[in-house]
C-alpha cells in the first residue's frame, strides 16, 4: 500500500500542473480528483466559458494518459462513439475501426446535444468499462474516466439526459464565475499566450492504478455509515421529492467521500467527507414531486435542509475500529 504521505505528494503534483491553467476553482479541482479516484464520472455544468472544457483538458496533460474529445451534436452516431466494423477490401476481412471511447479520458463536449440514442451509447462503457460492438465486447483501458459538459441556460436543440443515465454519474459540478481577483489573473495569463500546451504528465497510468487501489483500503467507521444512509433514506420519504437517492448513489457517495479522505491525508471517513459530497454526489439523482425535471438549485437547498436535521455523530476516534 502507498503511503499516505507519498499519495498526497503525488495528488499535489496533480493540482500545481492544473493550477499552472486553472485560476482558483480549488474545490472543483479537488472533486475532479475524487471522481478520478473512485473511478466514478463526473458533469461538469455551467454556462459557456467558465473553464469546464479548459479543465478536463489541463487534468488529461497532467497524466500520461490516452485522451480523446469529442463534440457531441445532434447528428452524431453511437458507432461515431463506440467505433465500427469495417471491410478491409485489400485484406479481404472486416476489420475494427475503434471509436474515441478506447481511451483513459474521454471529454464528451456539451453531451446534451446529442440523441437519446447517441447519449445511451456511453451507458455500458461508463457502468461496465467494456463496448459492445455488433455482438462482441471489447474491454477498456485502466483507468477510464468520462467527463461531460453541459451549458444549463441553453435549451435550444439539447436533448436533457434521461435520470437513468444521469446515475452513471458520481458527481456534478458547477464552476462558477471567477471571483475578480481571479479573473483579473485570468486575463494576465492568458492574454500573452496560452499556458495549456507547457502543461508536463506528473503521473501514468500505473500510478493512477496504485492511487485507485488505495480507495478502497480507507475506512469508514460504522457510525458514518449509518449517518450516510440517513441522509440517502430522507431523500426518499421527504414530501417534495417523487425519486430519492438509489443504492448506487449511496455507494458512489461512501466511494467518493473514501477519496476525499485519501486526498486530505487520511486513511478514515469523517463526516465532513460525507457532508462536503452530499450535493455534488447525490442532487442529480433526485427528481422532485412538481417538476417534470430537476430545478438544481432547489434540490441542493433541500439536501442542505436535510442534512441539517441528521445528527452528525460524535468523533471519539472515528479513524479505525
Amino acid at each position: 500500500m502507498i503511503e499516505i504521505q507519498e499519495v498526497g505528494s503525488r495528488l499535489q503534483a496533480i493540482k500545481d500542473q492544473i493550477a499552472k491553467v486553472v485560476v482558483g476553482k480549488e474545490e472543483v479541482v479537488e472533486q475532479v480528483l475524487i471522481a478520478l479516484l473512485a473511478s466514478g464520472h463526473l458533469i461538469l455544468e455551467d454556462v459557456p466559458g467558465t473553464g469546464k472544457t479548459l479543465l478536463a483538458k489541463s487534468l488529461a496533460r497532467s497524466l500520461q494518459c490516452d485522451f480523446k474529445r469529442v463534440q457531441f451534436t445532434a447528428d452524431l452516431l453511437p458507432s461515431d462513439i463506440s467505433g465500427i466494423n469495417f471491410f478491409n477490401q485489400q485484406a479481404g476481412r472486416f476489420e475494427l475501426r475503434r471509436g474515441p471511447v478506447f481511451t483513459n479520458i474521454l471529454l464528451a463536449d456539451e453531451l446534451n446535444r446529442a440523441t437519446p440514442r447517441t447519449q445511451s451509447s456511453l451507458l455500458e462503457c461508463m457502468e461496465e468499462r467494456q463496448v459492445t460492438i455488433d455482438g462482441d465486447t471489447y474491454p477498456l483501458q485502466k483507468p477510464f474516466l468520462v467527463i461531460a459538459t453541459q451549458n444549463p441556460i441553453e435549451n435550444h436543440g439539447t436533448f436533457p439526459l434521461p435520470e437513468a443515465q444521469l446515475d452513471r454519474f458520481m458527481m456534478r459540478v458547477s464552476m462558477g464565475y471567477p471571483s475578480r481577483d481571479e479573473e483579473t489573473e485570468i486575463l494576465r495569463r492568458f492574454m500573452g499566450r496560452d499556458p495549456l500546451p507547457d502543461l508536463a504528465p506528473v503521473l501514468d497510468q500505473a500510478d493512477i492504478a496504485r492511487l485507485q487501489g488505495n480507495v478502497p483500503n480507507v475506512a469508514c467507521h460504522p457510525d458514518v455509515l449509518q449517518y450516510l444512509l440517513s441522509i440517502v433514506s430522507a431523500t426518499r420519504t421527504s414530501d417534495e421529492i417523487a425519486s430519492g437517492v438509489s443504492p448506487r448513489g449511496s455507494l458512489q457517495l461512501v466511494k467518493a467521500a473514501q477519496a476525499r479522505a485519501l486526498l486530505r491525508g487520511r486513511d478514515y471517513v469523517s463526516p465532513d467527507d460525507v457532508k462536503a459530497l452530499v450535493s455534488p454526489v447525490l442532487a442529480h439523482r433526485i427528481l422532485l414531486k412538481d417538476m417534470l425535471g430537476s430545478d438544481h438549485r432547489r434540490t441542493e437547498a433541500l439536501l442542505a435542509g436535510i442534512v441539517a436535521q441528521i445528527p452528525v455523530p460524535s468523533e471519539p476516534q472515528l479513524e479505525r475500529r
